[in-house]
């Protein structure tokens, strides 16, 4: 009997040995079955196979617009409204009359509407490029805004030219009368925009990781095995790079809607990785767009306001230039050009042409 007992444990020990080796020979062969189908996607290009790669194109076509076609089947009373009141706003749009000055205005704070919405787009997207049109477009406008303000007393600009040109209005204006909510509130509707543009930006990397939780297949996305690697060696990372990723997606993960409002608040260049988080995950819509938006647009717009017009403010300008006028022996050289500028501006505010219509343009090209 004692021997009957050995043979079955050293059978039950075989057994176990083999189970083991054979889960271990499991996980190498779906990893290798995973790189190899990675790279017979990253091979099917139009360049290479043509033929393989429009037939797959045509396929997809052929299934999106049959699941598109469902859902608007499904949803035919929305669809015949929308389609409805689009009709109804074409003809208004078309058909002389009175309501021609309301329709001009709402054309014409569409499209100023939809411009700083691109621009947010593109700086939260980037087009491969690190784009950044705070940087580029909405910093330099607030500032232009914020220098005319205090230079006339007024945030009262006419329109048009404002805002492709800042000129200052007829009636004077009390010295001093311009506060800090004037300024905020005359750029409030661009930066929002502009915020509302961002946050539409974040949701490709929440939409990619999504699907490719529901799928079960890896994306051929850096940002995305980046983000794998990270879950399987999270407990091993010792760079701050990677604990500052870390904390980024345990704050989403474990706080929710707070957490993703937490993090899209402040300038965070680590939040694509929130989006990816979210969308891995399986944290609903609009808990995850909500939150973006309302950080993005609201709460982490005013405070990049804020900054901007505190820091272009008229007497924070003036301590600048007598700054630089005190630096030794480069100082005044340095100090003139910038004075030469603020008195071109200001010359520039106030000048009328001979119809008597001023004609300014302060925003630097």
């Amino acid at each position: 009997m004692a021997e009957n007992g050995t043979d079955c444990e050293q059978r039950r020990l075989g057994m176990a040995k083999e189970q083991h080796n054979g889960s271990f020979t499991d996980s190498s062969f779906l990893n290798e079955k995973k790189r190899r189908d990675r790279e017979e996607r990253q091979s099917i290009v139009l360049w290479r196979k043509p033929f393989i790669t429009l037939q797959y194109f045509f396929l997809e076509t052929l299934i999106n617009l049959k699941e598109w076609s469902l859902k608007l089947w499904y949803r035919r009373g929305m669809v015949g409204s929308l389609l409805l009141l689009l009709s109804v706003l074409t003809v208004a749009y078309y058909i002389e009359g009175e309501h021609q000055q309301y329709v001009q205005y709402v054309e014409k704070k569409f499209l100023w509407c939809a411009y700083w919405v691109g621009l947010g787009i593109l700086s939260s997207v980037g087009l491969g490029t690190g784009l950044h049109t705070f940087l580029l477009y909405l910093g330099p406008h607030i500032a232009s805004v914020t220098l005319a303000a205090y230079e006339c007393n007024s945030v009262n600009f006419p329109e048009p030219p404002y805002p492709d040109e800042i000129i200052c209005p007829d009636e004077e204006a009390v010295e001093g009368s311009i506060s800090l909510w004037m300024i905020i509130s005359k750029v409030r509707l661009e930066a929002c925009m502009w915020g509302a543009g961002t946050a539409i930006g974040e949701l490709p990397p929440y939409f990619m990781a999504r699907a490719a939780r529901l799928s079960g297949a890896e994306p051929d996305d850096e940002e995305y095995e980046e983000f794998e690697e990270m879950l399987e060696h999270a407990q091993t990372a010792q760079d701050f790079a990677s604990r500052a990723k870390l904390a980024v997606q345990n704050l989403v993960q474990k706080v929710g809607f707070l957490g993703i409002l937490a993090c899209a608040s402040i300038p965070n260049p680590l939040f694509d990785l929130a989006g990816i988080t979210c969308g891995h995950f399986l944290v609903p819509f609009w808990t995850f767009f909500g939150a973006t938006l309302i950080g993005k647009a609201i709460i982490k717009m005013h405070i990049q306001k804020l900054f901007v017009i505190i820091t272009f403010s008229k007497h924070i300008v003036e301590q600048m230039v007598s700054l630089i006028g005190a630096v030794p022996s480069i100082g005044p050289s340095l100090q003139k050009p910038f004075q030469e500028y603020l008195e071109a501006q200001r010359k520039k505010l106030h000048h009328k042409t001979d119809a008597g219509a001023p004609q300014v343009r302060i925003i630097p090209e």
